[in-house]
């Protein structure tokens, strides 16, 4: 038998111990030369800015939301596995982990190939007549493109209502036979109940969809035959995370199909911090308009600072995700007419302040225009839920008409309240026609919008809501519409109506337009023929491109030559979308610092105008002042 020198076996045992420090040492140098190049990218900015100024101790524990780009390997499933770790959600259907940590596993974490992004848990919080106003009621009965005769209520429409929860008994949900149009609820804040002891969410509710049973109709809702899906994300103080709406989003992603759920009503927001193509509340809202699901969702009411004055930029997560129908808030002052509609001090303007970080630390804005529309949101009255908090510490919220509180309203406004006429709408325009994608239900609504005089794009974005015309026109819409359509195909079964509604003795016309991305598309091509962009996993906002000198052209082949482009941001005189001075150039939205509005020039923290700094001292991501309500409270805009 052949032996080995002690010698030999001691150089082979050395040689051996290199090789093995050698690979170490490759194998640790490329992780940190990855973690150089990517791992700051992949933390979103608030959560790594409160990383950096030991906001935590590195020991703390803290939950965030792991996006995932492919399968987990063993290597981070040894890591969920680790003491200390806990997965605490898989979302399923959007590749997406709630997961519980140590601060200081965040770079180890980051490192990870299969690891797309990492966000905190972000806190989330909530943010009638309405029938008449915004011609629901004037086209309850029309005819389909065929000519037959349709009453449209929403009828087998399932709404799915984000919030606070629904009081399932209240009569606004009664059916014709009484049953509750209440069909399926589920809490997803832990405390395991699905009414509303918040007082929110109910009132949503019958906005979207409350019936014409009682009171003589007054307080009727817009889709009044549809039903109702209660996923409870906010709690009994009327705050949530943004994982009870991931867990929410999930959920329907299953059972859409099961509940027929078209529509998804979200009038709650959350900070916007993270750029849309990284925040993962808005990459489930694009998950769900992929599938065919309508998302309505509000601004938020951080239009003003704490001295009343209006400031720019402050529109919330999700609003500031470009594929969700974004509804800001409008004045209808009680009056069914539409002539002294105006926008409403406190709703979020425009454009999004969300940002990506890049490798040098240069924040880039979405810089997007919104809202999209706006409705009626100041003092509605709708269903209250039994003793709610909101009614408990403001009992002038409460519109005491009957000791009954299975049939009691209330008074709130909001952007909040504007987001469930849309919903509503949305419910309507799908009972017509099927067929329609989420991008033409939000075509149709902005191109038949009311411009309000003296508001500009950044306010109302197309303008008022106006549901008599967005029937009228969506009646025509051919009934077979599929992306399979090539561009610039007849999109009408008829000829296009006049750009006019008439309610209440008040003719006004319609915006005849669309917000898209920087800038606004006009041109009846947008009605007459069929445009790429109404076809499903697109965005409005792919009409348009930047060209090698920053130059915004559109794109021929998501439009046809017949949509013209606007190139500034305009304040209405109340005619079409086109119609109005400049308020600023698209040129000044996509630059990455200031914001331009009312002669008050904001950007990194600084407010200049007339000498007075605006704002309450308080910043957020970016560095723009924002006012009294952070993230939309309620009571900063409900009196």
């Amino acid at each position: 038998m052949n032996r080995t020198s002690p010698f030999r076996r001691i150089l082979w045992l050395a040689s051996f111990l290199l090789l093995v420090s050698v690979v170490t040492l490759t194998v640790t140098n490329r992780a940190g030369a990855k973690s150089d190049r990517h791992r700051h990218n992949k933390i979103a900015p608030d959560l790594q800015e409160s990383v950096n100024k030991h906001k935590f101790d590195r020991r703390e524990s803290i939950d965030v939301i792991i996006q995932l780009d492919g399968p987990i390997s063993g290597e981070l499933n040894g890591f969920l596995n680790r003491n200390g770790v806990h997965l605490k959600q898989n979302f399923r259907h959007l590749d997406s982990l709630l997961v519980e940590l140590p601060v200081g596993s965040l770079d180890e974490l980051a490192n990870f190939d299969e690891v797309a992004y990492v966000t905190p848990d972000r806190e989330a919080q909530a943010d009638g007549h309405v029938s008449q106003t915004t011609g629901a009621a004037a086209r309850r009965t029309t005819t389909t493109s065929a000519g037959v005769p349709i009453t449209l209520e929403g009828s087998g429409i399932g709404i799915a209502i984000l919030d606070s929860g629904v009081y399932a008994s209240h009569k606004s949900f009664s059916g014709d036979l009484g049953a509750s149009r209440v069909i399926y609820s589920k809490d997803f804040t832990g405390e395991n109940r699905v009414d509303d002891p918040y007082g929110h969410g109910t009132h949503v509710a019958a906005i979207a969809a409350g019936n014409k049973l009682y009171y003589n109709s007054a307080y009727a809702g817009i889709a009044l035959d549809s039903k109702i899906i209660n996923l409870r994300v906010l709690n009994s103080v009327g705050r949530g995370t943004s994982s009870s709406v991931l867990a929410a989003v999930d959920w329907i992603m299953a059972n859409r199909t099961t509940y027929n759920i078209k529509v998804t009503n979200m009038s709650l927001g959350m900070a916007s911090a993270d750029s849309y193509v990284n925040d993962p509340v808005c990459k489930a809202v694009r998950r769900m308009v992929d599938a065919g699901i309508v998302v309505v969702a509000a601004a938020g009411n951080s239009g003003t600072d704490s001295s009343g004055r209006k400031i720019y930029g402050q529109i919330h997560c999700p609003g500031n995700e470009p594929s969700a129908i974004t509804v800001g808030a409008s004045n209808s002052y009680g009056t069914d007419a539409r002539n002294d509609d105006t926008i409403t001090t406190y709703t979020s303007r425009g454009p999004t302040r969300s940002y990506w970080t890049d490798a040098s630390g240069i924040k880039h804005y979405d810089n997007l225009v919104k809202p999209d529309i706006v409705a009626p949101g100041n003092k509605i009255i709708s269903a209250e839920s039994p003793n709610n908090l909101i009614v408990q510490q403001n009992p002038s919220l409460d519109k005491a008409l009957t000791t009954d509180p299975t049939n009691e309203m209330m008074y709130l406004s909001g952007s909040s309240m504007a987001t469930p006429v849309a919903a509503g709408a949305a419910a309507m325009l799908l009972e017509l026609n099927p067929k329609l994608t989420p991008n033409m239900v939000k075509a149709l609504l902005m191109y038949t919008a009311q411009p309000l005089a003296g508001a500009n794009q950044l306010e109302q974005g197309a303008g008022e809501i106006n549901i008599a015309g967005a029937v009228d026109l969506g009646r025509l819409i051919r009934s077979d519409f599929s992306s399979s359509l090539s561009l610039g195909a007849p999109l009408l079964t008829g000829a296009a109506p006049t750009p006019q509604t008439t309610l209440y003795n008040y003719t006004f016309t319609w915006s005849q337009g669309l917000i898209l991305d920087y800038a606004y598309g006009k041109g009846t091509d947008l009605i007459t023929k069929y445009q790429k962009v109404y076809g499903p996993g697109v965005l409005l906002g792919d009409a348009t491109r930047l060209n090698s000198t920053g130059v915004l052209i559109g794109d021929t082949t998501m439009i046809s030559s017949g949509v013209l482009l606007g190139d500034s941001i305009l304040t209405s005189n109340g005619t079409t979308i086109s119609q109005g001075t400049t308020f600023v150039s698209t040129g000044v939205l996509l630059g990455d610092g200031v914001l331009l509005g009312d002669g008050v020039l904001m950007g990194d923290g600084v407010l200049i105008g007339d000498g007075v700094l605006l704002g309450d001292g308080v910043l957020l991501g970016d560095g723009v002042l924002i006012g009294d309500s952070i993230l939309g409270d309620n009571t900063a805009c409900m009196y």
